[in-house]
């Protein structure tokens, strides 16, 4: 079974595609005219074992947060489309990434029920080239809002903004490809419901 899916998203605002496989090598190809948001996928796909193709074009001229909030809606659908009934999946992952100065960890479970909890303090009035970094916790609120995911984001410690972005898509990446597994004891759901 080939865990994938391609989904399209288009408003007035924003035109997405994203091509995602569950069970892929952590190739991308990512292009959002965002080039921090680029990298931050990159390293999400590379660390998760993803394989991610992602378009993205957005009112970039009025500012960025449409193209992120709306990358999180898609991305989240996708990842919910491609993981079907969720059949023999661990369920729950969980990682903890340090980058240089910087600890973050991510807790999730794919639950059905959505929820994000993101504990990211990051430091005051700090902008990386000209993009915002508190725009990342809009985009985890639409993925998890879109996925059905309860994701915990906890930054421990961290001085630098970049760090700490990069710290927490790499978790990101690693605590959904621990979730995303297929555990070949699990014969139904993993849930004593019998559904999530």
């Amino acid at each position: 079974m080939t865990r994938k899916a391609s989904l399209e998203r288009k408003t007035k605002e924003t035109d997405i595609k994203v091509e995602l496989k569950i069970d892929g090598n952590g190739k991308y190809d990512v292009k959002t005219g965002i080039p921090f948001l680029d990298h931050m996928f990159s390293l999400f796909s590379r660390h998760g074992l993803f394989d991610l193709r992602l378009r993205a074009k957005g009112d970039t001229e009025v500012d960025y947060h449409h193209t992120v909030e709306d990358i999180g809606i898609i991305l989240g659908d996708t990842i919910k489309k491609a993981l079907g009934d969720k059949r023999g999946i661990k369920r729950y992952g969980e990682a903890s990434i340090p980058m240089d100065e910087t600890l973050a960890m991510v807790s999730l479970d794919i639950s059905g029920r959505p929820y994000l909890i993101y504990n990211v303090k990051l430091p005051r009035k700090v902008k990386l080239k000209d993009f915002d970094p508190g725009l990342v916790e809009d985009f985890f609120r639409a993925l998890v809002n879109h996925a059905g995911i309860t994701l915990h984001i906890n930054l421990f410690y961290g001085r630098d903004a970049h760090h700490i972005l990069e710290a927490i898509f790499k978790a990101f990446g690693r605590a959904l490809d621990q979730a995303t597994m297929i555990d070949p004891r699990n014969k139904g759901v993993p849930s004593t419901k019998g559904r999530l």
